[in-house]
């Protein structure tokens, strides 16, 4: 939307839906590896809170085929109950947001997009193979070491957690950095985009337990008192059982670190950009050209000035384009921003030496400052200026208005902005209407547009704020079920301590400070990784898709407030295990020197 253009007359949609599709489809897959990770994690614990069931149906007889296929049939169960779910909620979800959603492609771009949703067997039928084969790549592993575990090692008592390697994941999350940063200098198109956006974040995942071990390793040496220095020893050794419910974390916190970061950036350019090129203070429409010419003169005496809103669309440099003629006037100067131009840009404009090209343009064509562009058959000019023209899908250029009118005689301004002062608007409304005969339907104000602008905008990115809270409560349940699970493994580390002479509240209290830690270091790790996340949406995929670059500002406050989130969901999480613990009967305590574990 522009001074030229408050409404873009021709747009690409078979472009701009592919790159909305493409954008869900690799957002959808980045959610569903989240999903492994978390089922990974549960389903390890799971088998490692079974052991003891495993060690004794292994020893009365019964197969370990048998035993497998049992508990691949339960999982595929689960896995079919949850994908029936999951698809509902989709549902759901999706028939919430469509009616926004299409708002903003019909307020943006013009796209006719229906507002009712329709739910194809073969999308349902997909989602449940998501499901079912998702749990199978979570769960193979767990299942394969079952398989090949002897008899008796599953009753050591951290034979599995110890099996995981912390280096092999520094060296994978090293190597999938290592490739996002080549995709990101190398890599062209979308698919290397989404391409390096996964390695990023996969690779930011798997550099966490490293990481977390390394800063726990850390704070254990500075300790001095003997509980703190067993506090940092033991929340280390949790790592391994908690690593993939922390890696959800981060990645749901590094997620909304960077969605916030480019939607606010957005927010904050577009009202920028709107400020800028929305300088007339009234749009009028008129119906012909001799309707046209009256107005003009009704309006003499009336206004400030009269700008005519010529436009024509032609391919440019082979891709389709919109062609404005502008008339020479402060207003373009006084609010107009390049993005790159060369001295005396406007009045090079003017005096029909040169044109102006949107970003869009510019970046698709390989185009540079002086480059000779044919705008029109026998007419070549050198761009002068390159201008942002956000929301825009398709070429622009921008035209002096003789040049314009020289090259398409033909082309009637049938729309005009009309320069008042603010106070005046108002009134001139009226006259129009009652003096003129023009239908107030033919005319949008400045302040009409900016909202209608703004509240489309608004609309759609309303819903972050509500993923914001959901990936962070998801994670929060995934911390939850891991301990969960480690409560009862853990009690050969604790009765030692309590015995010592620690109360079952302090050891509580430690347990609900270890988790609230942990979350901490987490919010903090994923903070960098967030900010990487929202410069390759920003310069990589928002330029790949749809032809611009935002720039990228800094919101502390926005990631104060996720921190707290995070620490929050955390801490909740680990509520009711630290409350189960406090009131743990001591016989259960003591019950671990009586048996052998």
């Amino acid at each position: 939307m522009s001074e030229v253009a408050p409404q873009a007359g021709g747009t690409d949609i078979a472009r701009l839906t592919d790159s909305f599709h493409l954008n869900l489809t690799a957002f959808g897959l980045l959610s569903f590896a989240v999903g492994l990770f978390i089922v990974h994690g549960a389903v390890g614990l799971a088998f490692e809170q079974r052991r003891p069931m495993l060690r004794t149906l292994r020893a009365l007889g019964v197969p370990l085929r048998r035993l497998v296929g049992l508990m691949a049939a339960e999982l595929a169960v689960i896995a079919f109950v949850a994908g029936m779910f999951g698809v509902a909620l989709g549902y759901a979800m999706a028939a919430a947001l469509l009616p926004d959603v299409a708002a903003t492609l019909r307020g943006l771009y013009g796209a006719d997009v229906s507002g009712q949703l329709a739910l194809r067997p073969a999308w349902w039928l997909s989602g449940l193979a998501m499901a079912l084969g998702g749990t199978a790549l979570a769960a193979g592993g767990a299942l394969w070491s079952v398989a090949r575990m002897p008899l008796l090692a599953s009753a050591q008592p951290r034979a599995w957690a110890m099996a995981r390697g912390g280096r092999g994941l520094a060296i994978l999350s090293l190597v999938l950095l290592t490739t996002s940063v080549m995709l990101a200098l190398w890599g062209t198109g979308l698919a290397a985009g989404f391409a390096m956006l996964a390695a990023l974040l996969i690779g930011g995942a798997l550099a966490l337990p490293p990481l977390l071990i390394l800063l726990l390793q850390g704070a254990e040496r500075m300790a001095r008192a003997p509980v703190a220095q067993w506090f940092w020893a033991d929340t280390r050794q949790q790592v391994p059982g908690l690593s993939l419910a922390l890696m959800a974390l981060l990645l749901a916190m590094a997620a909304n670190v960077g969605v916030s970061t480019m939607v606010s950036s957005f927010r904050l350019t577009f009202v920028g950009f709107l400020d800028q090129r929305l300088a007339s203070e009234l749009y009028v429409t008129t119906s012909d050209a001799a309707q046209a010419e009256e107005l003009i003169r009704f309006l003499e005496d009336k206004v400030d000035a009269i700008l005519p809103l010529l436009s024509v669309d032609r391919e440019v440099q082979g891709l389709p384009a919109e062609i404005y003629g502008a008339r020479d006037h402060a207003t373009y100067r006084d609010n107009w921003r390049f993005l790159s131009a060369a001295p005396e840009a406007w009045d090079m404009l003017f005096r029909g030496e040169g044109l102006l090209v949107n970003e869009q343009l510019y970046r698709r064509a390989g185009l540079e400052l002086g480059a000779m562009v044919q705008v029109f058959p026998g007419l070549s000019l050198p761009v002068v200026g390159i201008h942002g023209d956000y929301g825009n899908p398709i070429g622009q250029v921008i035209v002096a208005e003789h040049v314009f009118l020289a090259a398409v005689p033909d082309a009637p301004a049938l729309r005009f902005g009309l320069r008042v002062p603010p106070e005046a608007v108002e009134a001139l409304r009226r006259a129009l209407v009652s003096d003129f005969g023009l239908p107030d339907s033919a005319m949008i104000d400045q302040a009409a547009i900016k909202a209608l602008s703004l509240s489309v905008f608004e609309r759609t990115f309303a819903v972050t704020t509500a993923l914001n809270i959901l990936t962070l409560a998801v994670a929060g349940f995934a911390i939850l079920m891991s301990l969960l699970t480690l409560a009862a493994m853990r009690l050969p580390q604790l009765a030692p301590v309590w015995a010592l002479g620690l109360t079952r509240k302090k050891l509580a209290f430690l347990d609900l400070l270890r988790a609230v830690a942990l979350a901490a270091l987490t919010a903090v790790l994923a903070l960098p990784l967030g900010l990487a996340l929202a410069w390759a949406l920003l310069a990589v995929v928002n330029v790949e898709a749809f032809g611009w670059r935002l720039p990228m500002f800094l919101f502390p406050a926005d990631y104060l407030r996720l921190g707290l989130l995070a620490l929050l969901a955390a801490a909740l999480a680990a509520l009711w295990p630290a409350w189960r613990l406090s009131q743990m009967p001591p016989a259960r305590l003591l019950g671990v020197f009586r048996h052998e574990r």
